[in-house]
């Protein structure tokens, strides 16, 4: 079986260059920004939703920003909200757009037109895991059951996700059935738009299973109404240990999905340097790693230009896994 390690080694070199620069000083309760509208690409309940209003929360509880506002965007992917932010550049230097992996597979794809490099890149934050999900009550027990499933009666099998046809959700899946030796290009794949939508989809009866940013399913999970049936880390996860891996399960398959934020293409060089400030000294705040803790994130930070290597080398190896599995 294969084994996808695509982000891994990538976040692990991107945490060491950002350990060199130094650690950040503790926060104090300075503050650093006075405010901060956070641009968040898809609806209510999904993980861009959680990281931004997650970061928000850390920023301004700790005093290092004095306020945070929300706005959510969907559209096209993604590619909404990065248009606006585009668009009205000149009026969008106190926003922050939060994205992960997708700007980069939605790039690819051509989803839409634009890519991270037509905007500011402030810095990537955090990494969460991945997990395919069943209801609480599914007669499918464990990831072995689900690939049974699908190998007995492929069409019987939808797998939703908050992400378009070939998006992060939809890959990831893919990466797990064809580590398990299942055809992922037969797999029946129902987009919805962002984690939360997906997870309505799933407790509906829309799709059998769904995969999804691990921090989303964690609440249900704990409230007992749906199944983590594998989580894409090397090994069980504190925030809920009750999740077994894909790895102990047989199935080789381990993936980090990194967030970041992006300001408008144009932002002042003071702007930009008092966001990665602020971003900064968060990680040494006992608000952040409440937050962490909570959602069962992995830090990992890199700002600037360590921020640009790790995208460009992540475009280049999701593109390749993206041709293998027949995406590109």
């Amino acid at each position: 079986m294969a084994q996808f390690t695509l982000t891994r080694r990538a976040l692990a070199a991107a945490a060491v260059a950002a350990l060199s620069l130094g650690s950040p000083a503790l926060a104090g309760g300075h503050q650093v920004v006075d405010s901060i509208h956070f641009l968040i690409p898809g609806g209510a309940g999904g993980g861009w939703d959680g990281t931004a209003r997650g970061t928000g929360e850390a920023l301004t509880k700790s005093g290092l920003v004095g306020t945070a506002s929300y706005e959510n965007m969907s559209g096209g992917g993604g590619g909404k909200a990065i248009g606006y932010l585009i668009e009205n550049s000149a009026s969008s230097h106190g926003t922050l757009m939060v994205n992960s992996t997708p700007i980069v597979i939605r790039s690819l794809t051509g989803v839409f037109p634009q890519s991270f490099r037509d905007l500011t890149l402030v810095a990537g934050t955090i990494g969460d895991y991945a997990a395919l999900v069943v209801p609480a009550n599914s007669e499918i027990q464990d990831l072995n059951g689900l690939i049974a499933a699908f190998n007995a009666d492929p069409g019987s099998v939808a797998v939703g996700g908050g992400s378009v046809p070939g998006g992060m959700d939809h890959l990831v899946a893919a990466m797990v059935f064809e580590a398990a030796g299942a055809d992922p290009i037969a797999l029946k794949y129902v987009p919805y738009d962002a984690g939360g939508e997906s997870m309505a989809g799933l407790l509906s009866g829309e799709v059998q299973a769904i995969s999804t940013g691990f921090s989303e399913a964690v609440e249900l999970a704990k409230a007992g109404e749906v199944r983590i049936i594998g989580v894409t880390a090397d090994e069980r996860v504190p925030a809920y240990p009750d999740a077994p891996t894909m790895v102990e399960q047989g199935n080789n398959t381990t993936f980090v999905n990194w967030r970041g934020f992006f300001a408008a293409p144009d932002l002042p060089e003071e702007q930009l340097v008092a966001y990665q400030d602020a971003i900064a000294k968060m990680y040494d705040t006992p608000e952040w790693e409440e937050v962490r803790s909570r959602n069962g994130w992995v830090n990992i930070h890199n700002s600037g230009e360590e921020f640009r290597a790790f995208l460009e080398n992540q475009e280049k190896v999701i593109g390749d896994l993206m041709r293998k599995l027949g995406f590109l």
